[in-house]
């Protein structure tokens, strides 16, 4: 299974799954993960004779000559909240990911036709939508979501925002940064 992630906290609230595209070969692993993750039995050979079957609720698209795992974004002005007229998408908390509740769910499909990634399917009788929960049953097991353990290159992370941001601003920062050795004194 996945790396443990840290106690105490919540375990989405301010974190995506971020793609390495460099590391993607597009084989896919991230997408059955995720099916099986959410299928009923939760084991691969199981879920294979499930009716309905499972559906992913992540698509690899090729981009040039990568693939791209996409998935919800779980946007921070979401406009798939803002069209459900059920309120069945919402967040449990400000900073949390974009829910489904199928329950109030009527398949109406705005969300799917407002979001910006194409990101939300229809559920196999039509009656609900489906998206990325980032795979809130095993964050609340202490896993990662399916997909990122499943993929071979690690090219799928599951990072804090604003952490993953600092890290990024350092290093466009020191390759910015002249080396010491090409300053001259005046």
């Amino acid at each position: 299974m996945g790396k443990t992630m840290e106690k105490g906290k919540s375990r989405a609230e301010g974190k995506a799954i971020i793609c390495r595209i460099d590391r993607c070969l597009g084989c896919r692993s991230c997408e059955l993960a995720c099916a099986v993750a959410h299928s009923e039995s939760q084991d691969i050979m199981k879920a294979i004779l499930e009716e309905p079957k499972p559906k992913r609720r992540v698509r690899v698209e090729s981009a040039g000559a990568h693939g791209l795992p996409l998935q919800c974004r779980h946007c921070e002005n979401a406009p798939c909240i803002m069209v459900c007229p059920t309120e069945a998408m919402h967040r449990d908390s400000q900073r949390g990911p974009v829910l489904i509740d199928e329950a109030r769910c009527i398949g109406c499909k705005l969300c799917m036709v407002v979001c910006p990634f194409g990101s939300i399917s229809a559920s196999a009788d039509g009656k609900a939508v489906l998206k990325c929960d980032l795979c809130q049953k095993r964050l609340e097991a202490g896993e990662e979501p399916a997909c990122v353990p499943a993929c071979l290159t690690h090219a799928l992370q599951f990072v804090d925002v604003e952490e993953y941001s600092k890290k990024k601003r350092k290093a466009a920062a020191e390759r910015i940064v002249l080396p010491s050795s090409t300053w001259s004194a005046a």
